[in-house]
């Protein structure tokens, strides 16, 4: 069954209309701080950082997008217009200045455009400003534990919980942490490379045996956050979920209190004792 050219293009435009519909409604009722279905861009910033990495992000996509088009319309102008059928004669042009002053010019001003924002970027995630907290997180297989050294030194263990939404990110004891705060992690790991990542809050550090990294964050909203280990470290390395909540400066005092109780008789709230939820 032969189509018009008026069809396909409804056809077309029709199967466009549908991808914007989902790809719409897929955000539409994503949770921030955690994957959507149908994402196609970052997720929604939560702090300083991720608000400057969204932004870089958007800038080269446009630059990217601006320079495959312009070099796709020259290669198209080169296959209409110097094909041996409509220039039979072709030139015989060794030299121009203009040209190959232009082509050594406007990439090297186009790196110094991307460079610039670049440095600027690493420079903001590397500068650990003065922390209002610091945290320590320690990679295990395959879970996570996390210390307070500024608010009683209580450590207690955080792993996945299969009963708790969302799926494969939920745990039994979530990092919390007071909105508005500069928070330092510092990280390691216990056994093998591990690497600590929230993708709202733009932090992503590897947990490495025998070494501290650190990193920071400012959450300027309250909720919840999840993150993965993003680093390849066994078997379950699916199932170990990083959950960060965001609460006010009361709320994070009534759970400092309520965790120096609650963790008092078994600091490290060990894996056994959590019961092996993970397995």
């Amino acid at each position: 069954m032969k189509m018009s050219i008026g069809q396909i293009g409804r056809q077309l435009l029709g199967f466009a209309v549908a991808g914007m519909a989902l790809a719409a409604g897929g955000t539409a009722f994503a949770e921030m701080g955690q994957p959507a279905p149908w994402e196609y861009k970052l997720q929604e910033a939560a702090t300083p950082v991720m608000e400057n990495i969204t932004w870089f992000h958007n800038f080269l996509s446009v630059l990217i997008t601006v320079i495959t088009l312009f070099v796709l319309a020259l290669l198209v102008i080169v296959v209409m217009k110097f094909n041996a059928k409509a220039n039979p004669v072709p030139s015989k042009t060794t030299h121009n200045t203009l040209i190959e002053v232009a082509w050594t010019l406007i990439p090297v001003l186009i790196l110094v455009g991307i460079a610039v924002p670049s440095f600027r970027l690493l420079f903001l995630e590397l500068d650990v400003p003065t922390p209002d907290i610091t945290i320590k997180a320690t990679g295990k297989q395959w879970y996570w534990s996390y210390a307070y050294p500024d608010n009683g030194k209580f450590e207690f263990d955080s792993l996945l919980d299969k009963d708790k939404a969302p799926r494969l990110l939920g745990v039994d004891n979530e990092m919390v942490v007071p909105v508005n705060k500069v928070v330092r992690i510092q990280t390691t790991g216990a056994d093998v490379i591990h690497s600590f990542a929230v993708p709202a809050f733009g932090i992503k550090i590897d947990s490495v045996p025998g070494r501290l990294n650190e990193t920071w964050f400012k959450a300027t909203k309250t909720g919840m956050f999840y993150g993965q280990c993003s680093e390849l470290c066994g078997k379950d390395h699916a199932f170990m979920p990083i959950a960060v909540r965001v609460v006010s400066d009361q709320e994070f005092a009534t759970w400092v209190d309520g965790a120096k109780k609650k963790f008092a008789t078994n600091p490290a709230n060990s894996y056994a004792s959590a019961g092996q939820v993970a397995q």
